[in-house]
């Protein structure tokens, strides 16, 4: 899928399959100023990313494209929104806090399955501005990932869709068996923090990703 931002300035995402790998491929939104040149910036999701959390992000996404292509702003290239709007509410839930050295935050739930990484400092350090994952540490269902210049804005809204608690519809087999015993089950009516381990997988046939 691929918008015109202006002549030259494209966003697009794309599905890339990696059926050897575990995570069997990963969803890519990015922004190229110019046909061929450096990349702008660039989010990516592994497969078994849970889809409401690329929906959600598609959809702010989608937000920003409209008022930009209606207005005179460029959200999608000069974002303001503060790094605070995307781990306060993670700290509001109760998620824990520490701070190292080497220039980078990490906010983990109070279960420890996921976490969300923010590099603060740019001097003398590579690597996406957000990493976020869901499982253990040690060996991630899945991983998230948003590169320096990514909008804030994106951010934000993945983090808000990580901690809804908006009841969803899974099948035991689609959860994976690690985590089963850290669900709830929601009463109809009734919501209740749930983990969301359904995976983003496109239909099978298309490589292509579709915004919300």
């Amino acid at each position: 899928m691929v918008f015109a931002i202006s002549p030259c300035a494209r966003l697009w995402t794309r599905f890339t399959p990696k059926p050897e790998e575990r995570g069997q491929g990963t969803w890519t939104i990015g922004m190229d100023r110019v046909p061929f040149g450096p990349r702008a910036w660039e989010i990516t999701f592994d497969a078994t990313t849970p889809a409401e959390l690329l929906r959600d992000v598609h959809a702010e996404l989608l937000d920003l494209y409209l008022e930009d292509r209606h207005s005179d702003q460029t959200h999608l290239f000069e974002d303001a929104t503060a790094p605070y709007e995307v781990y306060t509410p993670l700290l509001t839930r109760g998620w824990s806090h520490s701070v190292k050295t080497d220039g980078t935050q990490t906010f983990l739930p109070p279960d420890g399955l996921g976490g969300v990484r923010h590099r603060y400092a740019t001097t003398r350090s590579e690597g996406p501005t957000w990493r976020a994952w869901g499982g253990y540490p040690s060996e991630p269902h899945w991983q998230a990932q948003f590169s320096a210049a990514a909008p804030t804005t994106l951010a934000a809204a993945f983090t808000a869709s990580l901690i809804s608690t908006e009841p969803l519809h899974r099948a035991v087999k689609q959860i994976p068996f690690h985590t089963r015993r850290h669900l709830y089950v929601a009463p109809a009516g009734a919501p209740q923090p749930l983990n969301r381990p359904t995976s983003a997988m496109p239909p099978t046939g298309h490589t292509t990703g579709r915004t919300h």
